[in-house]
């Protein structure tokens, strides 16, 4: 049975996409699940060998990237995002009972979690004072060891420990989705499919026109890029990698050309090509009649 870890305790966004993966194939029967404190923590046990997987948040339609998995996974020994899905994300308020949302003088929540509800919150209990807990589940348990009156929680979380629902379906965005990877060691990537993400992490050089350059590449061959984003390398003002993500799979002729061409003048890691849940953007173009055009050139066809 595999042993896959993921972002804990129980009852979080993060299992419930687990069990997603689970129930869909992504893994050979049931799995061992392995709670980590964090995005990083779960990173480290596939590292160190621990777990054959981890799953972690990668972004959210709401408050965009999931910084910490994104330095997890930039940094320390390569990872490979191998599947993915997603999840529509909304809120339950959770209280011991007994205890009514006009008896809710503090609110344990997870910062990203906090972030998706502020208005509701500024709304409905504009006096609480707020208490950061490491995860949304983590909320759930500050209420029940008495650090917060309530908490912005999930139904299982809020179950699983016997709490009573003050408010549910909260979020000041509907339809707000978060989208969940599978990460192994490194292995050959899932055959692609027609409807594939790929991503990379890109560390250029700091020079003028080297982002731009970049860029091209994709350009040129038709990659559609669906995600940039930058963040800082820790090691010093201004330096910065880049997380891009685009529409295709390494098996994709444009855009192995494309990695290629980037891993001659720039570090880059991949991270990864895998099919992806939702379409977001423009297939690559095919390079089939091109490819049958350069093999009869190679074959001396004198008329083409």
């Amino acid at each position: 049975m595999p042993r896959i870890a993921y972002f804990g305790p129980s009852g979080t966004f993060t299992e419930m996409a687990l069990a997603e993966l689970e129930s869909s194939g992504a893994f050979e029967g049931r799995v061992e699940r392995i709670a980590a404190p964090s995005q990083g923590g779960a990173l480290e046990l596939v590292r160190c060998g621990d777990t054959d997987g981890a799953v972690v948040p990668i972004e959210s339609s709401v408050e965009g990237s999931i910084s910490s998995t994104l330095d997890s996974l930039a940094a320390g020994a390569r990872l490979q995002i191998v599947a993915e899905t997603e999840l529509a994300v909304s809120f339950t308020i959770v209280a011991n009972p007994g205890v009514g949302l006009a008896d809710v003088r503090t609110l344990a929540a997870y910062p990203v979690a906090a972030a998706q509800v502020r208005e509701w919150v500024a709304r409905e209990l504009p006096t609480a004072q707020p208490f950061t807990s490491a995860s949304n589940a983590a909320a759930a348990e500050d209420v029940v060891a008495g650090h917060a009156d309530a908490a912005v929680s999930t139904a299982l979380a809020g179950a699983r420990l016997g709490l009573t629902t003050l408010a549910s379906g909260v979020a000041d965005v509907e339809q707000a989705v978060t989208r969940f990877v599978l990460v192994t060691r490194p292995r050959v990537a899932p055959a692609p499919t027609g409807a594939d993400r790929t991503s990379i992490v890109l560390q250029l050089t700091n020079e003028p026109g080297s982002l731009m350059r970049a860029f091209a590449e994709f350009a040129t061959r038709g990659i559609d890029l669906t995600r940039i984003e930058s963040r800082p390398t820790r090691t010093g003002l201004g330096t910065y990698r880049f997380y891009l993500d685009c529409v295709g799979h390494i098996d994709d002729a444009p855009v192995a050309e494309a990695l290629k061409a980037l891993h001659r003048t720039a570090r880059i890691r991949f991270l990864g090509s895998w099919a992806a849940t939702s379409s977001t953007g423009t297939p690559p173009p095919s390079d089939e009649a091109g490819a049958q055009w350069l093999t009869q050139l190679r074959k001396g066809v004198a008329d083409l």
